[in-house]
Parts: C-alpha cells; structure tokens; sequence
C-alpha cells in the first residue's frame, strides 16, 4: 500500500510540473511552415486573425501586411506585431499570438514502444510526452533511450543524448525529462535478458540491468528450490560464437545479457 501510495505522489508531482511548464514552454515555441496562428489585438476585436504561417515563414495581417514570423518563437512574434501596430496604427496594442495547430515540427520515435513512428510536436514537448503518445515502453524496453539531433551545434553541446529511463520514469529525476527538438530521433532499445533455469521456483527470462549479478537474477526467478544444489550453480556464456561453461560460479557473478544460469539438482 505504501509504494502505491509513493508511486501516485510521484505521478502527481510529475503533471504538475509538466502543467505549470507548459506556459512558457508555450511563448518559446519556434514558429514555421504550417503552423496555424490565432492572433487578438486587445479592444480591437477587427483584427481577430486566423493565419497560417507559409512556406516562406510569412503571415498576412491586418494593416502590416505579409510578416515574416518563421524561425521566431511565439513571443518574439508578439513583440514583432506590437511593433509593427504601433507604428502609425493603434497606441500601444496589446497583441496575443496562440498556436492553433502545430504542424511544422515533427520527431520519430523507434525501438521498444508500442507505436512506434513519426509525431508532430504541440509545442515544446518532452521526452515523456512523445513515449506517452507512442503507445509507452514495451515490457523488453531498455532503461536507456538515445536521442539523436537533426544536426550537431544544439543547445546542449552534442548530437546524441542519453537518458536513463530508470531515473526518469520510476525515480521522477525530471532532470532527464529532456525537451526534443524538430528533426530529433529517438531510439529505445531492446533490454538483454538473462535466463534461469533448473532448480529456481520461476524459470525463465529476466531483465538485465547494471550490475545485476547470479544471486539477483536467481531471485527475479524465485529463488532456489528446496532441490536446488545452488553450490553447483553454473553459467553458459557465448564468447566469440562459443558457449563457455562457469562451473560452481560465484553468487556475486555479474551477468551479461544472454547468459544462461543453471541451478541443478541435488543428489540428495
């Protein structure tokens, strides 16, 4: 009950954060080729405008005419319209720029989710929101996602990022809620399991994580049965297309994806 309780503080903690972002991160949104715009000049209910943005990064508006707004973000294009109304058309306008539909942004998303494919972005979103609108992790996702930018030179110094999944979704680190940009690729990949078979309660394949060694694995599986010779406890691993045996190996092993632990029988 106490974990289901953390578990639901957690997921309470992480909608607020991502609602009281959402504004901001809504003003530095970066306009282009298709999105469509909502503008309202403030007591000036003729200049209510629907526009959407060209291929040239143009709008048209009221009384300025065609207004290259492509590549700015939507509060710089606030401040662009306000200027251009003050000059000779309205004392000191009060303009409100909201994006009607987002459709010039654009990110894929493959590997262990469960739609995986190609998704506009609504703004500014972050790694969580586009896992979420993919369906979420498949049950042999990794606890590592890599996000792969259109072009090197980004904001936070690199092309690629990683980010831990772990941290990110069970622990809350939304330091590693990472925004994605137009153009990124993000790839989740398949986690290694390790199998566990003969004298353990529950044989079968187990989730690979760092630092996971025989005794845990053998855990995952159930621990060992009362039959079990776990003295005698051995582990297959394939070395250059070869499988090497580890007779009798040390419960504080650590696995590899792919390793096969046997437990066997006592004879007595």
């Amino acid at each position: 009950m106490g974990s289901l309780k953390n578990l639901t503080a957690l997921a309470f903690t992480l909608i607020l954060a991502l609602v009281f972002s959402a504004s901001g991160l809504a003003q530095d949104y970066v306009l282009g080729e298709g999105d469509l715009l909502k503008i309202t000049v403030y007591e000036n209910d003729d200049l209510t405008t629907q526009a959407r943005v060209s291929g040239d990064g143009k709008i048209s508006f009221p009384l300025v005419g065609d207004v290259s707004v492509g590549g700015l973000s939507v509060h710089e294009t606030e401040q662009k319209l306000t200027k251009l109304l003050s000059d000779g058309f309205i004392m000191d306008p009060q303009v409100t720029v909201f994006v009607a539909e987002y459709r010039s942004k654009k990110v894929t998303i493959l590997g262990e989710v469960n739609k995986p494919g190609l998704y506009q972005l609504s703004g500014n979103v972050t790694l969580i929101e586009i896992i979420s609108q993919a369906g979420g992790l498949t049950a042999t996702a990794s606890d590592t996602a890599t996000i792969q930018h259109k072009a090197s030179g980004a904001a936070d110094g690199g092309a690629y990022i990683s980010v831990n999944l772990k941290n990110l979704m069970e622990k809350g680190d939304l330091s590693d809620n990472k925004n994605v940009q137009d153009g990124d690729s993000i790839f989740i990949t398949k986690s290694g399991f390790v199998y566990v078979t003969g004298e353990v309660q529950k044989p079968g394949a187990y989730k690979v994580e760092d630092g996971t060694t025989v005794m845990k694995a053998v855990a995952l599986a159930g621990g060992f049965t009362d039959k079990a010779a776990d003295g005698r406890t051995s582990l297959i691993r394939k070395v250059d297309g070869k499988d090497e045996e580890i007779k009798r190996v040390d419960m504080g092993f650590i696995v590899k994806p792919d390793d096969l632990i046997t437990v066997p029988e006592s004879y007595f």
